[in-house]
């Protein structure tokens, strides 16, 4: 459980003067784990009552708000927000004023300032120890007092207090920064506003800039229909201002009440444009940050061991929630999924011992035995999950899990183990031990009585993630919420990497799996280079595919555009990137072996706390008077650079820049081929980009046909005007079961009295393995019979299935090989948007040493046998620039032109002019049959026997 924020304030009224000390602070080192856990869980006993505290944003008996202003900047996907309160003592007395705000737990407070009667306390991150000596100090005086932020389910709140002369003014800014975190598809950005009184200056500000876009933007309003007229939303492509500014009289209660109805949290939803399946890697101030959140991948199939507890203090609301929200988990369940259910309390039972299919008739069985669990007796936490890790190893062995499934466990508790093992350090010591790298456990913690810190270190230590569910009305929402971010696995065993030499002190670049809805994100510096641009690839195992994506980053472009937008958060990227670095090394130092590599985590957190300004359980915030007369500690000069105090708390006075990089090293995982030598930007890159032999038949245009011939070293074209919605059949090969096709779209309109046709689709269909690729211009998808998986034009990405192998070139064009002998080439042509008359079609370019069966035909199939061809009476036409002449082929003599057509592979634009006898009437006599002949009924029907 995270500790709660402190503040400690001593105040000093002197006739003379004032004098103010505050230390803002996170968490205290932890005592020995016996005295922690007592007095842990005697606060989960009595936090229940305090969280029930009234909250105003501003409290005080006789004072006017005069102002009350929050602003948020986002900046691709990070939120710097400052809050602002100005106040005046309007009794006729000395009181204390209180300024409190709720903030979310994830983020950190970087600065806190007051002016209180024109002396102004400004505030700065220095190093932990110095609270502690200061607290000492304050209480020894009998002038401290110690404020704990109050828990809500998202939310912790900051207080402060200052005592002050009738009719003075204060100002209160506090700031803090936060990652926005995707979850079921939306970043959600939520403020609480409760100022508690009428404000007559009171105003909401959200600033949102996303480079790539903004796809959907929206508010959700909790204060009542009265107030959604004055919520104003205003978006473009890239950004969108969100505005709260109610006046004094639309703040009221009734047009007659003192009391303000602003009371909830304004929250934003928005979601981010991607074009590509790979990522965005954004680069800026020296730092680099990739976002990768795939979709339109079919999931891959669970395997789920329901461990729930129904021990006596489960009896009530919290069992009745928990067997709500299962009824829902469990219909979400589908045949290709495997589950099991554990209960347990002193005793441990399992409604089946084996992992089931979740089949209709199962899931009908399991809601049952759910109904009629009835809680009691004491909790056996360890031999619980012991249980369930062996249902999973058994499964596994006997061969019923795919391999490329998912299991996790998910275990649901409310309270501390009493039962068996009870010592929190061993059952975390014997879960690790028999879990399998391939499995994960979730932990869901009900209520305040459970020892959220164990259950969220049990969860990292196992690749998953732990959740406080609280015990109220909507307690089965959270956890059918909480579910349905794991329930859509899509990916597995990712990892998004860099060339050698390109970027440093990378953050987690490794991830065990990456649910729907969500994203990943990798942060690091990059270093000085020749390019312009910055090259991450990502590796991942899909439903039955390996993918291997590539992203690029301009290292300019991003800063250009951030110094033109009036509101953007010019430093996102630094600071994001420690920001990430110091929450993973925070769960790092918990997971921590030894006291030496904890004490050695704890001095990078510091540094990197104290270097980038953030309050973290580590550090403090001292403020202190901006002239330093009403400083608290005069042995601490401040650093202009950074705010701060410079080597604070560091072995040997080091400063940040010394402390050394956080190292994140991992390897691809093994069935990447990379070369020891090669930097993974030659290594996968040279699997990406595959080229086409010299001698090729294509079909590119309207459509035109270019058939090599290889013997007589001659080209033969041919054109197809045939109509727009017909599929032609290309290669159709009944022996190694593949199947080439190409539907015909037209051109807008007619054109010098003609209807111009184009290839709009291109399917490659590869019978044996039931994997079909279809190619259009508005991206690539893959399916399998099973599974569905798309992807867009947006980014290099080479795919593989069983025999199947998928090479995209950003924009440029598609490869497809079967079984390392059969290669089908697609070119995009893309034109201008507002063309009157051209659409974006398809090239297909097809080797002539294709290995097919002898049963191979098609438009361009039956070309690998070549037949006898002569051309003779080669003489001048009626154009000077093409001369005609006989061919003599298949028994026709057919009149032929020799003249010019192109190959796109090279020279998108232009083309390259091949040289060729242009056979007439749409290839009669050069091709078997007619043109109509090879029209098949859709993009995966094979030709029938000619």
């Amino acid at each position: 459980m995270r500790r709660p924020l402190l503040l400690l304030l001593g105040l000093l009224l002197l006739q003379r003067g004032q004098c103010f000390e505050f230390v803002i602070d996170g968490e205290w080192e932890e005592e020995s784990s016996h005295v922690r856990d007592h007095r842990e869980r005697h606060k989960r006993a009595i936090l229940t009552s305090e969280e029930q505290e009234d909250f105003e944003a501003v409290r005080g008996d006789d004072i006017t708000v005069k102002s009350y202003k929050v602003e948020s900047r986002i900046t691709s996907r990070f939120a710097h927000t400052t809050v602002r309160s100005s106040v005046v003592n309007s009794g006729s007395k000395s009181q204390s004023i209180g300024f409190n705000v709720q903030i979310p737990k994830r983020a950190f407070i970087t600065n806190f300032t007051m002016n209180v009667n024109g002396i102004i306390f400004v505030g700065s991150v220095k190093e932990k120890t110095v609270a502690r000596n200061l607290y000492a100090q304050a209480k020894a005086r009998g002038k401290a007092a110690g404020i704990v932020r109050a828990n809500s389910q998202d939310m912790e709140t900051f207080k402060t207090e200052v005592h002050v002369p009738p009719g003075s003014n204060i100002e209160f800014e506090l700031h803090y920064q936060e990652m926005m975190h995707r979850k079921l598809g939306t970043y959600e950005h939520s403020l609480h506003l409760q100022p508690g009184r009428l404000v007559p200056q009171f105003q909401v500000d959200v600033y949102i800039y996303e480079p790539k876009g903004i796809s959907t933007v929206q508010t959700v309003n909790s204060f009542g229909e009265e107030f959604t007229e004055i919520i104003k939303l205003t978006s473009t492509k890239d950004k969108a201002h969100i505005s709260f500014k109610p006046t004094l009289q639309q703040q009221r209660k009734c047009p007659t009440c003192n009391d303000s109805a602003v009371d909830g949290i304004f929250t934003v939803q928005y979601d981010v444009t991607r074009d590509s399946n790979a990522g965005e890697l954004q680069v800026s101030d020296g730092h680099f940050i990739q976002f990768f959140a795939p979709s339109n991948l079919s999931p891959l199939p669970k395997n789920i061991v329901f461990v729930i507890d129904i021990s006596g203090s489960m009896w009530g609301v919290k069992m009745k929630q928990t067997v709500d929200a299962m009824q829902a988990i469990l219909d979400d369940l589908t045949v290709d999924d495997h589950f099991s259910i554990i209960d347990f309390n002193h005793n441990v039972r399992c409604w089946n011992e084996d992992l089931v299919p979740g089949s209709s008739f199962q899931v009908a069985d399991a809601k049952k035995y759910i109904q009629n669990i009835k809680p009691n007796g004491g909790t056996n936490i360890n031999e619980a999950l012991m249980r369930a890790v062996q249902m999973l190893v058994k499964g596994s062995n006997q061969g019923l899990i795919d391999p490329r499934s998912v299991s996790m466990i998910i275990l649901v508790s409310d309270g501390d183990p009493t039962v068996g093992e009870i010592k929190l350090s061993t059952i975390q010591k014997n879960v690790k031990r028999v879990m399998r790298e391939e499995f994960s456990l979730f932990s869901l913690g009900i209520g305040f009585d459970v020892d959220y810190d164990f259950l969220e270190r049990i969860a990292m230590e196992n690749r998953g993630v732990a959740q406080r569910i609280y015990a109220n009305h909507d307690a089965a929402e959270q956890l059918r919420t909480f579910y349905s971010q794991v329930s859509s696995p899509l990916l597995r065993r990712i990892a998004i990497q860099f060339p050698d030499d390109t970027v440093t002190d990378v953050t987690q670049n490794r991830f065990d799996k990456y649910f729907s809805g969500s994203e990943l994100v990798v942060a690091g510096k990059v270093l000085p280079s020749d390019t312009n641009t910055l090259t991450s690839f990502t590796t991942a195992s899909a439903a039955r595919l390996d993918i291997t994506l590539e992203t690029e980053g301009d290292f300019a472009e991003l800063d250009k555009a951030l110094a033109k937008q009036e509101h953007s958060f010019t430093g996102f990227a630094r600071q994001m990137w420690a920001y990430i670095t110091v929450k993973q090394l925070i769960s790092e130092r918990s997971l921590a072996p030894t006291a030496a590599k904890k004490r050695k985590i704890t001095q990078r957190i510091m540094a990197l706390s104290v270097e980038h300004q953030f309050v973290t359980p580590l550090t403090t915030l001292l403020v202190e008077s901006e002239d330093g007369t009403e400083r608290l500690l005069a042995d601490s000069p401040r650093d202009q650079k950074h705010g701060c105090c410079t080597g604070i708390g560091m072995a040997g006075g080091a400063s940040p820049s010394n402390m050394g990089p956080v190292h994140v090293v991992y390897q691809p995982p093994p069935w990447v081929q990379m070369t020891t030598t090669a930097p993974p930007s030659q290594a996968v890159k040279g699997n990406v980009e595959l080229t086409l032999p010299g001698q090729v038949n294509l079909v590119d245009n309207d459509p035109h046909f270019i058939v090599h011939l290889p013997r007589e070293n001659m080209d033969v074209c041919f054109n197809i005007d045939s109509t727009p919605g017909h599929v032609l059949n290309l290669v159709s090969d009944i022996g190694t079961g593949l199947v080439v096709n190409g539907q015909l779209v037209g051109a807008k309109q007619v054109h010098k009295s003609k209807l111009s046709t184009y290839f709009g689709s291109i399917s490659v269909y590869y019978q044996p393995d039931g994997v079909g690729v279809t190619v259009d211009p508005n991206g690539i998808a893959m399916t399998d019979g099973q599974s569905n998986h798309s992807f867009t034009w947006g980014a290099t990405a080479d795919i593989t299935q069983d025999g199947v192998r998928i090479s995209i070139v950003k924009n440029s064009h598609v490869s497809v090989v079967v079984n390392d002998g059969i290669q089908v080439m697609v070119l995009l042509h893309r034109v201008w948007k507002k063309n009157p008359v051209s659409v974006d079609f398809l090239g297909v370019y097809i080797p002539n040493d294709n290995q097919y069966s002898p049963l191979v035909h098609g438009l361009i199939g039956q070309f690998s046998r070549e037949p006898e061809v002569s051309v003779y009476d080669v003489h001048e036409g009626l154009d000077p620039l093409k001369q005609e002449a006989t061919m003599e082929v298949k028994g026709n003599s057919l009149p032929v032109t020799r003249g010019w057509q192109k190959d796109y592979r090279r020279d998108k634009r232009r083309g390259s002019s091949v040289y060729c006898w242009f056979v007439h009437n749409s290839g009669k006599g050069f091709i078997d049959g007619h043109y109509t002949d090879y029209i098949v009924p859709n993009l995966n029907s094979f030709l029938p026997p000619l």
